[in-house]
């Protein structure tokens, strides 16, 4: 297994229907949770976004400039599932296009007439934002819902293409899944409790070791100490990070 398609295959093979994601926000109430077809579901839209309209090819960058969300890794598997390369904000050099939330869309809006820009309301469901977005950037939650629920690129990345950029540490796919494969943030088939964004340096390895190893993440955000431990309680969490 030295890609992402690689991995996600096998975990389809293996049981499509468990949860891959759960994930709590409690400043909402929100709780979304994603089988693994379901999430599969969401990269091939996300990844066909990304490359049928924006053009986007093996070998460009995307920063990824999400905060803790389910959207963080379905973006990073559709990157993955193209052959581009994740980035982080703090990328020296200038993305190919890039990802983002509403906290981080002044900024990105900026760039909007260079490069494809795509924000992500972080709304309940992944719909739309409300209100009007700045010229040229475009609506995630307009526009993915139009695209096919299965996607394969037409030049797909290799075990040797690169998977992430310097602020990940530069990592081809054969090195990003060999390390998740032998990490030891959880047992094979276990669930990983974690407030650790996955779409960040720190947190990467709490979505890629939980897919690779046939287990999932319960992913929670802006909850205090009493609401995490009854999370793990309810979701029968085996693991917990940091």
């Amino acid at each position: 297994m030295t890609t992402f398609a690689e991995v996600l295959a096998r975990q389809l093979r293996a049981d499509s229907s468990r949860p891959v994601i759960t994930f709590y926000d409690e400043a909402t109430g929100e709780r979304v949770e994603l089988s693994v077809t379901t999430y599969a579901n969401w990269v091939a839209k996300a990844a066909s976004l990304l490359a049928e309209e924006h053009d986007l090819e093996r070998g460009a960058t995307l920063c990824v400039d999400l905060p803790t969300h389910w959207l963080g890794p379905v973006f990073l598997g559709a990157a993955w599932t193209v052959g581009l390369v994740v980035t982080g904000p703090d990328d020296a050099d200038d993305p190919d296009a890039v990802v983002c939330g509403p906290t981080s869309l002044e900024r990105w809006a900026r760039v909007a007439a260079d490069i494809p820009v795509l924000a992500c309301s972080l709304l309940p469901l992944g719909v739309r934002f409300a209100d009007p977005l700045p010229a040229g950037v475009h609506d995630v939650g307009l526009e993915v819902w139009s695209q096919p629920d299965a996607f394969s690129p037409w030049d797909p990345p290799t075990s040797d293409d690169l998977a992430t950029g310097t602020t990940y540490g530069a990592a081809t796919h054969e090195q990003l899944w060999s390390a998740a494969a032998a990490g030891s943030l959880l047992t094979d088939g276990g669930r990983l409790l974690s407030e650790a964004n996955p779409a960040s340096p720190p947190g990467i390895a709490t979505f890629t070791e939980p897919l690779v190893r046939g287990g999932s993440l319960v992913l929670v955000t802006h909850a205090g100490p009493e609401r995490l431990e009854a999370i793990h309680t309810a979701e029968r969490a085996t693991a917990r990070f940091p």
